[in-house]
Formats: C-alpha cells, sequence, structure tokens
C-alpha cells in the first residue's frame, strides 16, 4: 500500500478504525460494517448492525458525525414493508447515537445484508487505539457474552422469548456511554468485542501492546440460558474457529471444561468495549457506568508483563 503521513491508522494494526488526521489535532474515524440478519424481526436487525457499526467509532475514542447506509436487499422476493422495517431501525439507532443518516448505497441481492459506514471525529489526546495497555492495568467488559450462541440459537429455533430479548436489548445497546466515561478517564487501550470473541480481541491487544493478560472466567458476564445451550451443542461455528485460533496463545486452567472455552471465545455481534486502565480509573468507570447502564460492567481480569502464553485464564 502507498505510504500517506495523513493516515495514523489503518490496516498495518488490528484497531477498530481507520484514523487520518485533517489539521492540527483534528483526527477522522471512519469504519465500515454490515453482515446479514441475526434475528427474526428486521427493525430488531436494523437497529443492532447499527449499533455495531457505530461501536468501532466509540471504541476509538471518537465522536460519530454521520453514516451511510450499506443495503443488499433480494426486492423481488421479499416485502418492500421488510427492508423499510431494517432501515427504520438503523434511522432510529442512529438517532439516538445524535447523527444522521447522509446517504448510501444499495444493491439487489439474494440475501438481505445491512450496516453501515461511520464517520467520526476525535481529538489528538483523546485518541484511543489497543496498543497502550499497560503493565497491572485492570480490564473492564461493558456487556455480557454469548450473544454468538444465542444467535445461533434463535436461527435454530431453540432460544426462547426471554433469551431472544436481552440479547437483542444487549446488541442493540451503544456504546456511547461507555465511551463518554472513557474520554474523561486516562484510559491506556480498547477495543469492542465483535466477531474474533473477548479471547480474539484481547489477544490482539495484547500483542499490540507487547503484554500479557490474565482473566478470571468467574468474573465474566454471560446472557441467560447461554451455558445450557452451549452444552446442547449450539455453538457457531465462529467461536469453534475463534477457540481454535488463540489455543496457541492462552492457556487454560485444567478446571475449565471446553465448554468453558468456547463460551469465553463465542464470536460477539455487537459487544461490549473491553478497556485497559488503571485500577483506580477502572473502579471510577464502574461507579459511573453502572449507576445507568442497562448491562453491569466488571473488571474481567488485569494486564500482565509478557510472559510465555499471552491470555491465561
Amino acid at each position: 500500500m502507498p505510504k500517506d503521513d495523513r493516515v495514523l491508522v489503518s490496516f498495518e494494526s488490528a484497531d477498530d478504525a481507520a484514523v487520518v488526521r485533517l489539521d492540527g489535532n483534528r483526527f477522522i474515524v471512519q469504519s465500515v460494517d454490515f453482515f446479514t440478519p441475526i434475528v427474526d424481526d428486521p427493525y430488531q436487525f436494523g437497529q443492532i448492525a447499527a449499533a455495531n457499526s457505530l461501536s468501532d467509532i466509540y471504541a476509538m475514542g471518537g465522536t460519530p458525525l454521520f453514516a451511510l447506509n450499506i443495503v443488499a436487499f433480494p426486492i423481488q422476493d421479499l416485502p418492500k414493508t421488510i427492508l423499510s422495517k431494517i432501515l427504520q431501525g438503523g434511522a432510529d439507532k442512529a438517532s439516538e447515537a445524535g447523527i444522521t443518516i447522509a446517504g448510501g448505497h444499495s444493491i439487489d441481492d439474494k440475501e438481505p445484508k445491512y450496516g453501515m459506514v461511520v464517520t467520526g471525529e476525535v481529538e489528538k489526546d483523546k485518541l484511543i487505539k489497543n496498543s497502550g495497555a499497560q503493565i497491572e492495568d485492570a480490564l473492564i467488559l461493558t456487556k455480557p457474552l454469548g450473544t454468538g450462541i444465542i444467535s445461533t440459537a434463535i436461527k435454530q429455533g431453540y432460544a426462547d422469548q426471554n433469551q431472544i430479548d436481552i440479547a437483542v436489548k444487549s446488541m442493540s445497546t451503544l456504546n456511547k456511554t461507555a465511551a463518554e466515561i472513557m474520554n474523561d478517564l486516562d484510559v491506556h487501550a480498547a477495543t469492542d468485542v465483535t466477531g474474533f470473541g473477548l479471547l480474539g480481541h484481547l489477544l490482539e491487544m495484547c500483542k499490540a501492546s507487547n503484554v500479557s493478560a490474565e482473566i478470571n472466567f468467574k468474573n465474566l458476564d454471560f446472557l441467560p440460558g447461554v451455558r445450557e445451550l452451549a452444552e446442547k451443542g449450539i455453538i457457531p461455528g465462529g467461536s469453534k474457529r475463534n477457540l481454535d485460533f488463540v489455543n496457541e496463545y492462552v492457556h487454560f486452567q485444567n478446571s475449565l471444561s471446553e465448554i468453558d472455552q468456547l463460551l469465553a471465545a463465542d464470536a460477539q455481534t455487537s459487544g461490549g468495549l473491553l478497556i485497559s486502565l488503571s485500577n483506580e480509573n477502572a473502579d471510577k468507570f464502574l461507579d459511573i457506568f453502572n449507576s445507568t447502564a442497562p448491562f453491569p460492567a466488571y473488571k474481567i481480569g488485569l494486564i500482565t508483563k509478557k510472559t510465555d502464553y499471552i491470555i491465561s485464564i
């Protein structure tokens, strides 16, 4: 790729969004994300896809400015009302984020897909990357895990309505509040937990920061019924591939079963933020965040000096 001094974050790192210098201390943050339906309700699908797209901007400490829609839809095979509901879900979530959808692009496709290009901005001293984690930092996770397993259970008809409702609420919740609190604290590194799962995204953070991490499995929060579904074999292929990939870098305690390991590696959609910061600031974050958030955040572990295994759990 050609070198451009204005581009501060791009393909070279595993960060969540591209960052480009405009002038002085003003940076543009931009990301794109889209996927096929993971729930049956088209309006909820639109909300989840939009929240997921916005999350990359929040993870970098940025403020979203506007979005563009990306749409694929079988316009001859499905009612247009379904497409309208998808787009309405996205529009309502964008409004919640305080931005407008300024345009977009659509194609006729046999399989529906929806997402957004989101453009945001961040000041130089507010930019948060995944490469700044420091030894003795606490690690905070702001949403429960298990959306990959629940989404698979929905497709296979095994999820009950309560499980669906809670999972949809989690996936459609913006990471806006977490980002705003981060911006008032000295956060060293952050990323959002999505398709590579907790272990995959933590692995990226540790590699980029040249550190290791210890995770307390008992501190991980999971959506209701996730373990029971996993024990029935309802586990997405992406979660299994995640575990296969991280296995050589992760030391699992003997007390953790294969199901435990798969739960920790579950591929997420619109997951929470994984944040590395000092213990003192972690306590401040939790006090503020947990007073208003629909799902509590937890300290799940800490950053350590680099060891033979990058992650111990």
